[in-house]
């Protein structure tokens, strides 16, 4: 009978959280500077946290895509503390501004857990707009679920790109699991629903499955989707199915558009905000949080395996304001 494997234990855990605090920190640094320009950059020369400061503050948020309503949210917040005579000095300042802005990251910080309760595989199906790094994001989850000790299949649901399909096969051989594919301008359901048969066959127990890149403007490609859905109910109604929705955080507040169209066209269950590290306008995550309440599953902050992290907020937040 089908099982899932339990996630192995780590004996790195220090050692891991150091490296994840040196990524975050190096993958967000763009989005860091355009903010504080080094906090310090910010605070030169000024030995009041006065209105002028706030204003400063306020134009830079604005600036890294966090958002008129989230830049709002913490500007508000930092006025109120500072009436209350709550802030004297600047590390309050960045101690208080970093509970604010984890405060509005929190309700998003949640995990994609694989219940261990039902049959599976357990789907993830990625969907998002061309170049959003959707292939890149299923390798390097299969990378990252098979670190916890779970069997992986990469499904090539993007047949619109030759390059696609190598893409992902390069994938599932540098992590060593299985890819199932069909030849370019195949039926995309079909070759998820062979990939369900195979997985089934094979006791896999997470199955990624990558899409074509589309707007949610083109109503065939969303109907392929919608078709996507109704192939894996016919296969198995009671499979868990994650729709995760990847974003290039370089496309600022473009990605917040793109997150509430998609979530209204098929519904979504979590996002993976990408290209973090080649970008200033890492503030979008604000945005995404604050207008759309849709589940940060995973960030990226780098090209390799490992620059793929689960979203923790205070992780996020310390990287950003250079906690130590």
């Amino acid at each position: 009978m089908f099982g899932f494997k339990k996630p192995k234990a780590s004996h790195q855990q220090t050692a891991d959280q150091t490296n994840l605090f040196s990524s975050l920190k190096t993958g967000l640094s763009r989005t860091q500077v355009n903010i504080f320009g080094g906090f310090g950059d910010l605070l030169r020369g000024k030995k009041n946290i006065d209105a002028v400061f706030l204003d400063d503050l306020e134009e830079r948020l604005i600036v890294a895509d966090l958002g008129i309503h989230a830049t709002k949210k913490i500007i508000d917040a930092l006025h109120s503390s500072i009436k209350r005579n709550e802030i004297s000095d600047h590390d309050l300042l960045r101690e208080t501004l970093g509970t604010i802005m984890t405060a509005i990251l929190n309700p998003v910080q949640q995990p994609l857990t694989i219940p261990a309760d039902k049959t599976g595989p357990f789907v993830i199906l990625l969907t998002g707009v061309n170049g959003a790094g959707k292939t890149t994001t299923a390798g390097k989850l299969a990378s990252h679920f098979g670190n916890l000790g779970y069997n992986v299949m990469l499904a090539a649901g993007d047949t619109f790109r030759a390059a696609a399909i190598e893409q992902l096969q390069t994938w599932g051989a540098r992590n060593n699991v299985p890819v199932v594919a069909q030849h370019m301008g195949a039926d995309s359901a079909a070759v998820i629903f062979d990939a369900l048969h195979s997985a089934r066959a094979n006791n896999i127990d997470i199955l990624i499955a990558d899409t074509a890149g589309r707007l949610h403007t083109q109503n065939n490609l969303m109907d392929e989707l919608k078709k996507i859905h109704r192939t894996i109910g016919k296969f198995d109604d009671t499979l868990a199915v994650e729709n995760i929705l990847v974003l290039d955080a370089a496309t600022g507040q473009n990605a917040l558009s793109q997150a509430k169209q998609f979530n209204d066209a098929i519904g979504i269950d979590g996002i993976v905000l990408t290209k973090l590290d080649g970008t200033a306008k890492g503030g979008i995550i604000f945005a995404l949080a604050l207008e759309t309440g849709i589940p940060i599953r995973f960030i990226g902050v780098g090209e390799q395996l490992d620059d793929l992290h689960a979203f923790v907020s205070s992780e996020f937040v310390d990287a950003l304001l250079e906690y130590q």
